[in-house]
């Protein structure tokens, strides 16, 4: 018997995020919409003005606040009501009302910023060491640390006003990837059925054991983006060079150092990164030897790389006990920690369940009012959705932890640390499943996975953020990207990373030109630089006692107060070294090493 998707309107409301936590009803946000305007001239009259008077700039500075967060409800609501349903037109409508309304308060208030830093800088840092500073007093700090690459008023108008038009390459990308391409992929025979070929089915079919359906899917797939891989190159290389005129407009002296420089992330890490992993490539290319040995090829292919090397296990696990399953594998975390996140799980944090119109996928989304929610898909039988869980709910505790212990405009942390604590819970799931594991089948199935996410997120990831600094520096060098210069440079990475055992087809390097993670540059390192956190962090806390826990929640508890590298080495780990790294990969060696000895 089919199973049936539902519609939105039938999901049970035990299923479903309470929203109420944000706005008790439709009207509710409506009225705070019509707010808005009001709230940014509260905000704007004080323009010409901020440095007047400490009582000038503190007053502004409040008004300043009451808009920012009146405009986070807006959109946080906006938008969750718009991922749960995107069928939902009147969903649709207001999303579309809460993006104008934050590109015009953007716009209004772009002053703000540029006219903080204009004040006398022994005069402000004065000012904000007065008790009445104390919830601003880091945010400041922040603009301060800006203060070289900010521009004119004039100049900063200008690069808001151009926000919306220097995403055309990323909208280009995603409209011709996601629907006009999506649709002429074609279709691969399954069994007795054609499965249609999308982006979507693509990472399905590249996990089916049958190799003729992936090598069929692969060349389909790759044959479509070879015809439009002209257009494709021209986008990314739109992207680029967007990234590099923000680059020069501000004067830093690369797109890394733009990128890097708000965090305080020195830019060792990133090469520190990059060369600990070439280091470590042996061992990848001990995985890909294992892998093809399992599989029993006589050659690795591309296409052979993304298959389970173990069935999944069968499993039925209802939401409830998936939840009490993360329950005691946090345990380590402590009694608070856990009830706070099942409870929440349990009671309105969570969409649960697929319905018609809903975002594929789940993400944790936390804003300063509300619940930290969590959109979920869950799948029973799929044991990965229990990780997924677990995965979610590392964001949410981080974003409730956060805002608990932070005032509104420091609360907010990185994404250089949000992965760190989402993959934390993972790693602590994995060993508690393993270490309970009741057969030797689980066993292999729970390493095999670990080892294809650690692959997935370390090593994958750290050829990504190499291939982004390559294409950076050859237009800051004066190189322009045609799409046979990105194509080989990333036929080159791709040699490099998989070794000497894999055989590439003539037009694989076109992977690189289907990645929508490259839109958004020098993102993808953070996967990389989390994964080593987590896992350096999760073998201290469960080794650790009091105090090593107690540690790990000052990093939690710190939002936007400190900076990522700051927040990290509070916890117990230093990523301005490779040791975490370093770590990681001895992890992923040990791994492939004990899931050797039980294949």
């Amino acid at each position: 018997m089919a199973k049936t998707i539902p519609a939105r309107k039938d999901v049970p409301a035990k299923d479903k995020w309470d929203l109420s936590s944000i706005y008790k009803n439709l009207d509710e946000w409506e009225s705070a919409l019509k707010q808005l305007p009001e709230l940014t001239k509260e905000v704007a009259k004080y323009k010409g003005k901020l440095g007047q008077s400490k009582e000038n700039l503190l007053d502004a500075l409040k008004a300043l606040e009451k808009a920012n967060l009146q405009m986070e409800c807006v959109y946080h609501f906006a938008s969750l009501e718009h991922e749960a349903d995107e069928d939902d037109s009147a969903a649709s409508e207001r999303y579309g009302k809460a993006m104008m309304a934050y590109t015009s308060f953007s716009s209004d208030l772009s002053f703000f910023d540029s006219e903080i830093q204009s004040i006398d800088e022994e005069k402000l840092n004065k000012w904000i060491e007065e008790p009445a500073f104390k919830d601003y007093k880091i945010f400041i700090q922040k603009l301060l640390h800006f203060k070289q690459y900010i521009l004119s008023e004039k100049e900063e108008r200008l690069l808001s006003l151009q926000i919306q038009s220097a995403e055309t390459s990323q909208n280009v990308f995603s409209v011709l990837t996601n629907v006009d391409i999506n649709k002429t992929f074609g279709s691969v025979k399954v069994q007795d059925y054609d499965q249609q070929l999308t982006q979507t089915t693509f990472g399905l079919l590249m996990h089916n054991h049958d190799r003729r359906i992936r090598e069929e899917a692969y060349k389909k797939f790759y044959a479509k983006f070879e015809e439009h891989q002209n257009t494709i190159a021209a986008t990314y290389s739109g992207s680029v060079n967007q990234d590099i005129f923000t680059m020069k407009a501000r004067g830093y002296k690369s797109s890394l150092q733009k990128a890097l420089y708000g965090n305080k992330v020195p830019e060792e890490v990133y090469y520190n990164l990059i060369k600990c992993i070439h280091d470590n490539l042996d061992t990848l290319h001990e995985y890909y030897d294992i892998r093809k040995k399992a599989l029993k090829l006589d050659e690795l292919r591309h296409y052979d790389v993304y298959v389970p090397l173990v069935d999944s296990v069968k499993i039925d696990t209802p939401y409830e006990e998936a939840v009490e399953i993360c329950r005691k594998a946090l345990e380590p975390l402590g009694k608070e920690y856990t009830d706070r996140l099942c409870n929440g799980l349990l009671n309105g944090w969570a969409d649960r369940y697929e319905n018609v119109g809903k975002r594929s996928g789940a993400f944790s989304s936390g804003a300063y009012i509300g619940y930290p929610y969590i959109l979920l898909n869950y799948n029973k039988e799929n044991i990965r959705d229990i990780f997924t869980m677990i995965h979610e709910g590392g964001h949410s505790m981080h974003s409730w932890y956060s805002v608990h212990n932070n005032p509104f405009m420091c609360y907010d942390y990185t994404i250089f640390e949000a992965e760190v604590a989402s993959t934390f819970n993972e790693e602590l799931l994995f060993e508690y499943m393993l270490k309970n594991a009741k057969t030797t089948e689980m066993k292999k199935y729970l390493l095999s996975m670990r080892a294809d996410d650690i692959v997935a997120t370390l090593y994958r990831q750290t050829m990504f953020a190499e291939f982004e600094l390559k294409t950076h520096e050859l237009v800051e060098n004066g190189q322009p990207l045609t799409v046979e210069v990105l194509r080989k440079t990333y036929r080159e990475l791709l040699e490099l990373y998989f070794g000497p055992l894999m055989h590439f087809e003539a037009n694989s390097d076109l992977e690189g030109l289907r990645i929508p993670h490259f839109y958004n540059a020098f993102y993808v390192y953070k996967y990389a630089t989390g994964i080593s956190a987590a896992l350096a962090l999760a073998k201290r806390v469960t080794s650790g006692g009091e105090k090593e826990r107690e540690d790990y929640f000052k990093f939690l508890k710190s939002g936007g107060s400190r900076y990522p590298i700051e927040s990290l080495r509070i916890a117990g780990v230093d990523m301005a070294s490779v040791e975490p790294v370093q770590a990681a990969c001895d992890t992923f060696k040990a791994i492939i090493e004990e899931l050797k000895s039980l294949l």
